[in-house]
Protein backbone atom coordinates (compact mmCIF):
# COMPACT_ATOMS: atom_id res chain seq x y z
CA UNK A 1 0.00 0.00 0.00
CA UNK A 2 2.84 2.38 0.85
CA UNK A 3 4.46 1.66 -2.52
CA UNK A 4 1.21 2.53 -4.33
CA UNK A 5 0.93 5.76 -2.34
CA UNK A 6 4.53 6.63 -3.22
CA UNK A 7 3.86 6.10 -6.94
CA UNK A 8 0.72 8.22 -6.79
CA UNK A 9 2.60 11.03 -5.06
CA UNK A 10 5.35 10.87 -7.68
CA UNK A 11 2.79 10.98 -10.50
CA UNK A 12 1.04 13.94 -8.88
CA UNK A 13 4.34 15.78 -8.51
CA UNK A 14 5.23 15.21 -12.17
CA UNK A 15 1.79 16.36 -13.30
CA UNK A 16 2.01 19.46 -11.12
CA UNK A 17 5.46 20.22 -12.49
CA UNK A 18 4.25 19.85 -16.07
CA UNK A 19 1.23 22.06 -15.47
CA UNK A 20 3.34 24.69 -13.72
CA UNK A 21 5.64 25.00 -16.72
CA UNK A 22 2.74 25.50 -19.15
CA UNK A 23 0.58 28.57 -19.69
CA UNK A 24 -2.52 29.74 -21.53
CA UNK A 25 -1.49 32.29 -24.18
CA UNK A 26 -4.41 34.36 -25.42
CA UNK A 27 -4.66 36.72 -28.42
CA UNK A 28 -7.35 38.49 -30.44
CA UNK A 29 -7.28 38.76 -34.24
CA UNK A 30 -9.32 41.56 -35.84
CA UNK A 31 -9.54 40.78 -39.56
CA UNK A 32 -10.46 43.85 -41.57
CA UNK A 33 -9.62 45.96 -44.61
CA UNK A 34 -6.32 47.85 -44.59
CA UNK A 35 -5.09 50.39 -47.14
CA UNK A 36 -1.36 50.22 -47.88
CA UNK A 37 0.80 52.07 -50.37
CA UNK A 38 3.12 49.76 -52.30
CA UNK A 39 4.70 49.97 -55.76
CA UNK A 40 3.52 53.53 -56.48
CA UNK A 41 -0.16 53.08 -55.63
CA UNK A 42 -2.57 52.38 -52.80
CA UNK A 43 -4.22 49.01 -52.45
CA UNK A 44 -6.91 47.74 -50.07
CA UNK A 45 -5.98 44.38 -48.58
CA UNK A 46 -7.39 42.10 -45.89
CA UNK A 47 -5.10 42.01 -42.85
CA UNK A 48 -5.00 41.12 -39.16
CA UNK A 49 -4.73 43.83 -36.49
CA UNK A 50 -3.83 46.48 -39.07
CA UNK A 51 -0.45 45.10 -40.13
CA UNK A 52 1.27 43.12 -42.89
CA UNK A 53 2.46 40.60 -41.86
CA UNK A 54 0.06 40.05 -38.98
CA UNK A 55 1.09 39.67 -35.32
CA UNK A 56 3.82 37.25 -34.28
CA UNK A 57 2.56 34.71 -31.75
CA UNK A 58 5.05 33.42 -29.17
CA UNK A 59 4.41 30.35 -27.04
CA UNK A 60 6.38 27.67 -25.23
CA UNK A 61 6.12 23.95 -25.80
CA UNK A 62 3.27 22.68 -23.65
CA UNK A 63 1.35 25.96 -23.69
CA UNK A 64 -2.28 26.26 -24.75
CA UNK A 65 -2.87 28.87 -27.45
CA UNK A 66 -6.25 30.63 -27.55
CA UNK A 67 -6.98 33.01 -30.44
CA UNK A 68 -10.26 34.91 -30.77
CA UNK A 69 -10.86 35.78 -34.43
CA UNK A 70 -13.26 38.64 -35.18
CA UNK A 71 -14.13 38.83 -38.87
CA UNK A 72 -14.64 42.51 -39.71
CA UNK A 73 -13.74 41.98 -43.38
CA UNK A 74 -16.17 41.55 -46.31
CA UNK A 75 -15.01 37.96 -46.89
CA UNK A 76 -15.40 34.57 -45.26
CA UNK A 77 -12.28 33.66 -43.28
CA UNK A 78 -10.64 30.82 -41.38
CA UNK A 79 -7.16 30.64 -39.83
CA UNK A 80 -4.90 27.62 -40.29
CA UNK A 81 -2.04 26.91 -37.86
CA UNK A 82 0.43 25.61 -40.40
CA UNK A 83 2.38 22.62 -39.09
CA UNK A 84 0.77 22.32 -35.66
CA UNK A 85 0.12 18.67 -34.81
CA UNK A 86 -3.39 19.37 -33.41
CA UNK A 87 -3.46 16.34 -31.15
CA UNK A 88 -7.05 15.89 -29.92
CA UNK A 89 -7.91 19.33 -31.35
CA UNK A 90 -8.45 18.68 -35.05
CA UNK A 91 -11.45 21.03 -35.08
CA UNK A 92 -9.01 23.90 -34.45
CA UNK A 93 -6.92 23.19 -37.58
CA UNK A 94 -8.73 25.77 -39.71
CA UNK A 95 -9.14 24.48 -43.31
CA UNK A 96 -12.33 25.99 -44.70
CA UNK A 97 -15.17 23.46 -45.15
CA UNK A 98 -12.92 20.64 -43.91
CA UNK A 99 -12.60 21.06 -40.16
CA UNK A 100 -14.93 24.05 -39.82
CA UNK A 101 -17.40 26.27 -41.58
CA UNK A 102 -16.00 29.69 -42.51
CA UNK A 103 -16.23 32.62 -40.14
CA UNK A 104 -18.68 34.81 -42.00
CA UNK A 105 -18.39 38.62 -42.02
CA UNK A 106 -19.54 40.12 -38.74
CA UNK A 107 -19.05 36.93 -36.71
CA UNK A 108 -16.26 35.45 -34.60
CA UNK A 109 -14.67 32.13 -33.70
CA UNK A 110 -12.21 31.02 -31.01
CA UNK A 111 -9.37 28.62 -31.76
CA UNK A 112 -7.94 26.71 -28.81
CA UNK A 113 -5.23 24.04 -28.96
CA UNK A 114 -2.21 22.79 -27.05
CA UNK A 115 1.30 22.92 -28.52
CA UNK A 116 2.73 19.46 -27.86
CA UNK A 117 6.25 18.20 -28.57
CA UNK A 118 7.10 20.89 -31.11
CA UNK A 119 9.74 23.62 -30.91
CA UNK A 120 10.90 26.09 -33.52
CA UNK A 121 9.15 28.19 -36.14
CA UNK A 122 5.74 27.65 -37.72
CA UNK A 123 3.21 30.16 -39.01
CA UNK A 124 -0.49 30.90 -39.34
CA UNK A 125 -2.45 32.03 -42.38
CA UNK A 126 -5.92 32.36 -43.84
CA UNK A 127 -7.33 29.15 -45.31
CA UNK A 128 -10.03 30.61 -47.54
CA UNK A 129 -9.31 31.48 -51.15
CA UNK A 130 -6.12 33.48 -51.80
CA UNK A 131 -6.48 35.56 -48.64
CA UNK A 132 -3.39 33.91 -47.22
CA UNK A 133 -1.43 36.27 -49.50
CA UNK A 134 -2.07 39.01 -46.92
CA UNK A 135 -3.46 37.25 -43.85
CA UNK A 136 -0.46 35.54 -42.26
CA UNK A 137 2.09 35.77 -39.47
CA UNK A 138 4.75 33.88 -37.50
CA UNK A 139 4.09 31.30 -34.78
CA UNK A 140 7.21 30.86 -32.62
CA UNK A 141 7.49 27.93 -30.22
CA UNK A 142 10.26 28.18 -27.63
CA UNK A 143 11.31 25.38 -25.27
CA UNK A 144 9.27 25.12 -22.11
CA UNK A 145 10.53 26.91 -19.00
CA UNK A 146 13.68 25.30 -17.62
CA UNK A 147 14.68 23.83 -21.00
CA UNK A 148 17.06 25.29 -23.58
CA UNK A 149 17.80 25.23 -27.30
CA UNK A 150 20.10 22.44 -28.53
CA UNK A 151 22.43 25.18 -29.83
CA UNK A 152 24.02 28.29 -28.26
CA UNK A 153 21.38 30.78 -27.19
CA UNK A 154 21.24 33.69 -29.66
CA UNK A 155 21.40 37.31 -28.57
CA UNK A 156 18.20 38.08 -30.47
CA UNK A 157 15.52 36.32 -32.50
CA UNK A 158 14.11 37.86 -35.69
CA UNK A 159 11.19 36.59 -37.83
CA UNK A 160 11.85 36.93 -41.57
CA UNK A 161 8.61 36.42 -43.50
CA UNK A 162 8.97 36.15 -47.27
CA UNK A 163 5.73 37.02 -49.06
CA UNK A 164 4.20 38.35 -52.25
CA UNK A 165 2.37 41.50 -53.30
CA UNK A 166 -0.28 42.07 -55.97
CA UNK A 167 -1.30 45.46 -57.35
CA UNK A 168 -4.87 44.15 -57.13
CA UNK A 169 -7.37 42.64 -54.76
CA UNK A 170 -6.20 39.02 -54.38
CA UNK A 171 -9.81 37.78 -54.34
CA UNK A 172 -10.40 39.48 -57.71
CA UNK A 173 -7.20 37.89 -59.05
CA UNK A 174 -8.47 34.44 -58.13
CA UNK A 175 -12.01 35.06 -59.41
CA UNK A 176 -10.67 36.25 -62.76
CA UNK A 177 -8.61 33.07 -63.08
CA UNK A 178 -11.62 30.90 -62.24
CA UNK A 179 -13.77 32.75 -64.77
CA UNK A 180 -11.25 32.33 -67.61
CA UNK A 181 -10.03 28.86 -66.68
CA UNK A 182 -6.44 30.05 -66.55
CA UNK A 183 -3.84 30.46 -63.84
CA UNK A 184 -3.99 33.51 -61.54
CA UNK A 185 -1.92 36.52 -62.54
CA UNK A 186 1.60 36.47 -61.17
CA UNK A 187 2.39 38.70 -58.22
CA UNK A 188 3.99 42.09 -58.84
CA UNK A 189 6.64 41.77 -56.15
CA UNK A 190 8.10 39.62 -53.42
CA UNK A 191 8.42 41.05 -49.92
CA UNK A 192 10.51 40.72 -46.78
CA UNK A 193 8.34 41.35 -43.72
CA UNK A 194 5.75 43.04 -45.92
CA UNK A 195 8.21 45.36 -47.73
CA UNK A 196 9.19 44.90 -51.39
CA UNK A 197 12.61 46.55 -51.27
CA UNK A 198 14.51 49.03 -53.41
CA UNK A 199 14.61 47.05 -56.67
CA UNK A 200 10.92 47.74 -57.26
CA UNK A 201 9.35 51.03 -58.42
CA UNK A 202 8.63 53.64 -55.71
CA UNK A 203 10.06 51.32 -53.05
CA UNK A 204 13.27 52.98 -51.92
CA UNK A 205 11.58 53.69 -48.59
CA UNK A 206 9.82 50.32 -48.54
CA UNK A 207 12.91 48.27 -47.69
CA UNK A 208 13.13 46.06 -44.62
CA UNK A 209 16.17 46.80 -42.42
CA UNK A 210 17.69 44.65 -39.70
CA UNK A 211 20.07 46.38 -37.29
CA UNK A 212 22.78 44.20 -35.73
CA UNK A 213 25.66 44.65 -33.28
CA UNK A 214 29.15 43.48 -34.08
CA UNK A 215 29.95 40.13 -32.46
CA UNK A 216 26.38 39.20 -31.58
CA UNK A 217 24.51 36.14 -32.88
CA UNK A 218 20.99 36.28 -34.29
CA UNK A 219 18.41 33.54 -34.83
CA UNK A 220 16.57 34.31 -38.06
CA UNK A 221 13.25 32.50 -38.29
CA UNK A 222 12.67 32.39 -42.06
CA UNK A 223 9.13 31.68 -43.29
CA UNK A 224 8.14 31.26 -46.93
CA UNK A 225 4.63 32.75 -47.07
CA UNK A 226 4.59 32.98 -50.88
CA UNK A 227 1.63 31.24 -52.50
CA UNK A 228 3.44 28.85 -54.83
CA UNK A 229 7.10 29.66 -55.33
CA UNK A 230 10.24 28.32 -53.76
CA UNK A 231 12.51 31.15 -52.63
CA UNK A 232 16.26 31.39 -52.20
CA UNK A 233 17.43 33.60 -49.30
CA UNK A 234 20.93 35.01 -48.82
CA UNK A 235 22.76 37.72 -46.87
CA UNK A 236 25.84 39.23 -48.50
CA UNK A 237 29.19 38.14 -46.96
CA UNK A 238 27.53 36.19 -44.13
CA UNK A 239 27.33 32.48 -43.41
CA UNK A 240 24.20 30.92 -41.93
CA UNK A 241 23.99 27.87 -39.67
CA UNK A 242 20.76 25.95 -40.24
CA UNK A 243 19.47 24.59 -36.90
CA UNK A 244 15.79 23.79 -37.49
CA UNK A 245 13.31 23.15 -40.30
CA UNK A 246 9.53 23.21 -39.86
CA UNK A 247 9.74 23.24 -36.05
CA UNK A 248 12.06 20.23 -35.98
CA UNK A 249 15.71 20.51 -34.95
CA UNK A 250 18.23 19.30 -37.50
CA UNK A 251 21.92 18.50 -37.49
CA UNK A 252 23.43 22.00 -37.81
CA UNK A 253 25.18 22.80 -41.06
CA UNK A 254 26.74 25.95 -42.48
CA UNK A 255 25.67 27.49 -45.78
CA UNK A 256 25.57 30.88 -47.47
CA UNK A 257 22.10 30.38 -49.01
CA UNK A 258 18.90 28.60 -48.00
CA UNK A 259 15.94 27.61 -50.14
CA UNK A 260 12.42 27.32 -48.74
CA UNK A 261 9.31 25.91 -50.34
CA UNK A 262 5.85 27.49 -49.93
CA UNK A 263 4.75 27.12 -46.32
CA UNK A 264 8.19 25.96 -45.19
CA UNK A 265 10.20 27.46 -42.32
CA UNK A 266 13.95 27.43 -41.72
CA UNK A 267 15.76 28.65 -38.60
CA UNK A 268 19.32 29.88 -39.07
CA UNK A 269 21.97 31.43 -36.84
CA UNK A 270 24.08 34.28 -38.18
CA UNK A 271 26.89 36.06 -36.39
CA UNK A 272 27.60 39.73 -37.08
CA UNK A 273 31.30 39.09 -37.73
CA UNK A 274 31.92 41.20 -40.81
CA UNK A 275 33.39 44.72 -41.08
CA UNK A 276 30.96 47.37 -39.87
CA UNK A 277 28.80 48.41 -42.79
CA UNK A 278 25.56 47.64 -44.62
CA UNK A 279 24.86 44.35 -46.38
CA UNK A 280 22.01 43.38 -48.67
CA UNK A 281 19.78 40.42 -47.91
CA UNK A 282 17.69 39.08 -50.78
CA UNK A 283 15.09 36.52 -51.76
CA UNK A 284 14.47 35.36 -55.31
CA UNK A 285 12.31 32.58 -56.77
CA UNK A 286 13.08 29.19 -58.26
CA UNK A 287 10.67 27.58 -60.70
CA UNK A 288 11.44 24.47 -62.75
CA UNK A 289 8.28 23.92 -64.80
CA UNK A 290 9.10 24.75 -68.46
CA UNK A 291 6.94 27.36 -70.14
CA UNK A 292 5.08 28.34 -66.97
CA UNK A 293 5.39 32.07 -66.26
CA UNK A 294 6.23 33.24 -62.75
CA UNK A 295 7.23 36.42 -60.95
CA UNK A 296 10.97 36.33 -61.68
CA UNK A 297 11.95 39.33 -59.54
CA UNK A 298 13.99 39.83 -56.38
CA UNK A 299 13.15 41.45 -53.06
CA UNK A 300 15.91 43.02 -50.99
CA UNK A 301 16.35 44.09 -47.40
CA UNK A 302 19.38 45.55 -45.63
CA UNK A 303 21.40 44.27 -42.68
CA UNK A 304 22.98 47.29 -40.98
CA UNK A 305 25.74 47.12 -38.38
CA UNK A 306 25.45 49.45 -35.40
CA UNK A 307 27.86 52.33 -35.94
CA UNK A 308 27.75 52.07 -39.71
CA UNK A 309 28.00 55.47 -41.38
CA UNK A 310 29.10 54.46 -44.89
CA UNK A 311 26.33 54.56 -47.51
CA UNK A 312 28.07 51.79 -49.47
CA UNK A 313 26.07 48.55 -49.58
CA UNK A 314 27.86 45.25 -50.09
CA UNK A 315 26.02 43.34 -52.78
CA UNK A 316 25.30 39.63 -53.02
Amino acid sequence: MSRLLFLLLCASALLASSMASAAIVEHSFHVKNLTLRRLCSEQVITAVNGSLPGPTLRVREGDTLVVHVFNESPYNITIHWHGIFQKLSGWADGPNMVTQCPIIPGSSYTYRFKVIKQEGTLWWHAHVSTLRATVYGALIIRPRSGHSYPFPKPDKEVPILLGEWWNANVIDVENQALATGGAPNNSNAYTINGRPGDLYPCSQNQTYTLKVENGKTYLLRIINAALNNQLFFKIANHKMTVVSIDASYTQPYITDVVVTGPGMTTDVLITADQPVGSYYMAASPYASAPGVPFDNTTTRGILIYEGSTAPLLLCL
